[in-house]
């Protein structure tokens, strides 16, 4: 499993856009009229909407709070520090716990049975191999730090008994989310603002209005995409 984990964290940036694609795959409906009724693709819309967000909630306290500097090195696994502060006090890998909801939101969103049952059962085992690889790393390196943390910390479920103190004693670095995430952020909305036009036609009345409310959002995206990008580079902002 190890193995397998170096592996998929060497193109793990290029699976997450490839299983944004998986989203357009035809695919039986998820929710279906038979079982919810006339209006079923609220249900899809809503609770994709929801599960998606709050992966992105979870990614943006993650990196605001304390950023883990574990993006890898020479595209291998590596590691400068053990972080145990902000949401890792919470859960081991929460940036991961992040990502797993935000595909899982649009999958739903997507009203894909496909994806939901066979796509996303395949993305939790390469999470869990790279997980393990990462892991491996950290324990050579950090011995029994990375044991103890181990012991109190769980690998995947969020513990929210002290989160509000952890909230509450550091502070959220807007800037660094922005910097960190621009990249994540454009790709996961571009992709909502595609399914839902491409998912509910139904919801515009007026086509003509359909295409230029996506080509507008898509407009928009890329231009704060770029405006972030431009900070990023120029050094207005720095990123810490």
């Amino acid at each position: 499993m190890i193995e397998i984990g170096n592996f998929f964290f060497k193109y793990r940036n290029i699976l997450f856009i490839f299983l944004y694609l998986l989203l357009f795959l035809p695919s039986p409906e998820l929710f279906t009229p038979h079982i919810f009724g006339a209006d079923y693709y609220f249900f899809p819309l809503i609770l994709g909407l929801t599960i998606t967000f709050a992966g992105e909630i979870l990614r943006g306290m993650t990196i605001g709070l304390a950023y883990i500097i574990r993006g890898g090195k020479d595209k291998k696994v590596y590691a400068e520090k053990l972080v145990t502060k902000g949401l890792f006090n919470h859960c081991r890998n929460p940036l991961y716990v992040g990502n797993i909801l935000m595909l899982a939101g649009v999958g739903v969103l997507a009203n894909s049975l496909i994806y939901v049952f066979v796509v996303m059962p395949v993305f939790l085992f390469i999470y869990q191999a790279i997980v393990l690889a990462e892991e491996n790393f950290l324990r050579n390196k950090f011995g029994k730090d990375f044991d103890d943390y181990c012991s109190r910390v769980n690998r995947w479920l969020v513990d929210f008994r002290g989160l509000g103190t952890t909230l509450k004693s550091m502070e959220f670095n807007y800037r660094r989310w922005l910097l960190k995430e621009y990249n994540t952020l454009f790709v996961w909305l571009v992709g909502i603002v595609l399914l839902i036009h491409y998912k509910y036609p139904f919801l515009f009345s007026d086509q003509n209005l359909r295409l230029w409310l996506l080509i507008g959002s898509v407009v928009f995206l890329f231009c704060g995409y770029m405006t972030i990008r431009y900070l990023k580079k120029s050094g207005t902002w720095v990123n810490n």
